[in-house]
């Protein structure tokens, strides 16, 4: 299963090249040309001599990790998060560290030796190390240095009533619909951009913009589902198995009105569920496109997915599909009336 395959992939944001061969080797042969800038984004070209609007799509290839800083003379290791993590989710979780991928786990000082205060409040990054089972640091330098990432290790699986779990959901899933659509034939000049960094400051789509100068732009994410207690029904930004999400605003960016109008008229005729994002927090890639060059109208479209950011995300698979048939159906709507703004 192609989400299965991403997801067990590691590629924390700036160590993106398992994710960027397999994807690469995935599309050999389907597109007229496929390249990679100085940053790392992946950049696929196709239908470039058919005339129309360019349009880019884009999904990031990074996932948020860890970072090895320091090695303890006992040989644990000392740690920082990359991009957005939940501290409070880490103790205890299997990691992968290194190009080696050295298995470790997370660990902390065990509760029976913590002080009250200390059982009262969530534990910081820095009491948290990563055990990789080396008996002092001379040991852990066999195969650890510091400056290596760590991924989770997990495995990714479907599970429950049409449930997906995994990690790096965000935005490996992106990434999947991407390569769906790369099947497909339109009538379009199209650019798939898979993007790296984008957890650290959305910093290889800021790249990728600005060399492609598309007409017009779609990113294709995973967003938080709230749709768990004690959240009530209008708190929740996103809930799985209610379609795709469309974006009118977050803090980087507010979409043309036009646009979010096109995006709901085209599931509407074509029977699509979606849903709005309702919060406005957080931000993607569209905020960085949107400002590229003399600006690219841009819009995301996101797949509603359970405790993002974390070692585990969860993800309904028709939702993915629904996320794919709608940029689809899009694409296909352009082909005929061209752009929508």
């Amino acid at each position: 299963m192609l989400l299965k395959e991403l997801s067990e992939l590691n590629g924390v944001s700036s160590r993106e090249t398992p994710v960027r061969h397999f994807i690469r080797d995935r599309i050999g042969g389907k597109v007229d040309s496929i390249s990679t800038d100085r940053l790392g984004n992946l950049i696929a070209l196709k239908g470039q001599t058919k005339k129309g609007p360019k349009i880019m799509l884009s999904a990031h290839m990074d996932e948020v990790g860890l970072m090895v800083v320091g090695i303890d003379p006992s040989g644990l290791l000392k740690i920082k998060t990359v991009g957005g993590i939940d501290e409070r989710v880490l103790i205890s979780k299997r990691v992968l560290v290194g190009p080696k991928q050295i298995p470790g786990v997370i660990g902390a000082k065990p509760i029976h030796l913590q002080e009250r205060e200390e059982r009262q409040n969530p534990m910081k990054i820095s009491a948290l190390f990563v055990d990789v089972g080396a008996t002092d640091r001379s040991d852990a330098e066999k195969d650890v240095k510091i400056g290596d990432l760590i991924a989770f290790d997990v495995k990714a699986e479907a599970f429950g009533d049409g449930l997906f779990k995994g990690k790096a959901l965000d935005d490996r899933a992106g990434c999947a619909v991407l390569l769906d659509l790369i099947e497909n034939q339109y009538d379009l000049p199209l650019a798939f951009a898979f993007t790296v960094q984008e957890e650290v400051g959305l910093r290889g789509a800021t790249v990728a913009a600005f060399g492609l100068n598309p007409d017009l732009a779609f990113v294709v994410e995973t967003t938080s589902a709230g749709d768990v207690p004690p959240l009530k029904n209008h708190q929740a930004s996103t809930r799985l198995g209610q379609g795709p999400a469309i974006s009118f605003m977050d803090h980087a960016i507010i979409v043309n009105p036009a646009l979010v109008e096109q995006l709901v008229a085209v599931a509407e005729e074509a029977g699509i569920a979606y849903q709005f994002r309702q919060a406005t927090s957080g931000g993607t890639e569209a905020g960085v496109i949107n400002q590229a060059r003399t600006g690219v109208p841009a819009a995301v479209i996101s797949i509603p997915c359970r405790y993002i950011h974390s070692p585990v995300s969860v993800l309904n698979l028709d939702d993915f599909a629904q996320t794919i048939k709608l940029l689809d159906a899009v694409l296909r709507k352009i082909e005929q009336r061209g752009l929508p703004v």
